[in-house]
């Protein structure tokens, strides 16, 4: 009789760089992703934070289908990311004294050697990203002179070479809002122009926001919501890493995690990782064996996403910083109605009227004027960017007009927290200590009006 095979732990549950080994499809994500693949159109991958937007690639696609250049946000202009693209498949970029017209430095290009290698010159040196190395087998011998802000010189070179690889775009969220527009432009002429199919993975939850930077890509570009898990899908999640490890969790303990999660895989796969090294489970059991009798679900949770703690202080102490000081401290006022709301409040989204109808019952000023309120929610994610938060947690969504919470983690965090003295660190007056009229106004039932 062959022996069981055996896996660690920490290849089953818990947040890992590989493809968790408990890895569950959806119908509705996977069977879309991978059915659209074919129709020659570009895909966005979009969702909130570790809700298991890299796994679906890693599982749907071979690795030799793809590369991958993850973004930067020291890329400023769509140059660097184009020649990032050029050095993952193959080419060796390096900055050419030549100018273009608008002033920018051109790039000679040369193909690498069959096999590939790791290159190291950036365009226009303006900052790094990291990316797989899985270089093209293809060698040119004369260097081509580009321009690597025109994505015509970009869809040449990639066609001289026979690249027909997706090309896949990770963190897309990080770049500077000037530098998603301008690719979002370059996408319909890698549509029109080309075979290529880009894979954009960003971390938000608006299905039509690279169409919001670019009307022309409506029907070029494709949308994949990973963000939604169900309850049947996490009760997956938990019966496959228990097949793995020859285990059973006591029932009440998984209905417990499920009902408490909100949604998050990342926040189950946590939870059952710990349960496991309470219960000493490092790996595959000889014989079945119950985990989480006396464990508190709800605790184990806390105990996940209190990990989390310095990096969301970190976060709300940051965030009311602004990018600079002003005297209406907008970035400051945008923290109150996230910390006077619930998490249930916060999961479905804080519309822009109740934002600004609790900003204006509170501010020192009176009402403020509605185009600082919206043009602080519009840079809500760079401003993150700016100050190193990764992956970040609030993302405004420009069509719904919603402030929501991209990281679930952060949504039970703040449900264990004390409010009022969350809103002292960030130096926000705390409505509940103010005229009544004031704290009614701030916690008045969202309307979708202005």
């Amino acid at each position: 009789m062959a022996e069981a095979e055996s896996y660690r732990r920490d290849e089953v549950y818990g947040v890992t760089r590989e493809l968790p080994l408990n890895y569950v499809t959806r119908e509705e994500v996977d069977g879309h992703f991978i059915s659209n693949l074919s129709s020659d159109r570009h895909i966005v991958v979009f969702g909130s934070s570790k809700q298991g937007k890299t796994s679906l690639r890693k599982y749907t696609l071979q690795p030799d289908d793809y590369v991958v250049v993850t973004c930067s946000n020291k890329w400023t202009s769509v140059g660097p990311l184009h020649s990032a693209i050029l050095k993952i498949v193959g080419y060796r970029v390096e900055q050419s004294s030549a100018r273009t017209a608008e002033g920018n430095f051109k790039i000679t290009a040369k193909a690498g050697a069959k096999g590939g290698i790791p290159f190291v010159a950036e365009a226009n040196a303006e900052g790094e990203g990291s990316y797989e190395k899985k270089a093209a087998e293809t060698v040119t011998d004369a260097p081509l002179e580009l321009d690597p802000h025109d994505v015509n010189d970009i869809i040449g070179a990639l066609q001289q070479i026979g690249f027909e690889k997706y090309i896949v775009l990770e963190d897309f969220h990080y770049l500077p809002d000037e530098t998603q527009r301008d690719f979002a432009v370059a996408l319909k002429a890698f549509h029109e122009g080309s075979k290529l199919t880009f894979i954009v993975v960003g971390v938000w939850l608006d299905e039509n926001r690279l169409i919001q930077h670019n009307g022309d890509l409506t029907e070029r570009v494709l949308a994949v919501n990973a963000d939604a898990w169900s309850s049947d899908q996490l009760r997956h999640v938990i019966a496959e890493g228990e097949r793995l490890l020859n285990i059973q969790f006591e029932e009440a303990f998984k209905e417990g995690l499920i009902q408490n999660c909100f949604e998050a895989v990342s926040v189950v796969q946590g939870a059952c990782h710990d349960a496991c090294e309470a219960a000493g489970v490092h790996s595959t059991q000889e014989e079945i064996r119950t985990v989480g009798e006396g464990l508190d679900p709800v605790e184990i949770i806390r105990g996940v996403v209190d990990q989390q703690s310095a990096r969301y202080n970190s976060f709300l102490q940051k965030f009311a910083q602004g990018f600079q000081e002003t005297s209406l401290q907008m970035y400051r006022w945008l923290l109150l109605p996230i910390l006077i709301a619930t998490p249930e409040e916060l999961e479905e989204g804080l519309t822009y009227a109740h934002i600004r109808r609790t900003i204006d019952a509170n501010h020192p000023t009176g009402a403020v004027n509605a185009g600082n309120i919206t043009q602080a929610l519009k840079s809500t994610a760079s401003l993150q960017v700016q100050h190193g938060i990764t992956p970040i947690i609030l993302d405004y969504d420009q069509s719904t007009r919603r402030l929501q919470v991209v990281d679930r983690g952060f949504l039970i965090w703040l449900g264990h927290q004390d409010r009022g003295a969350l809103l002292a660190e960030a130096e926000v007056p705390d409505p509940r200590d103010s005229q009544p009229t004031l704290l009614e106004a701030a916690q008045r039932p969202q309307q979708n009006v202005d």
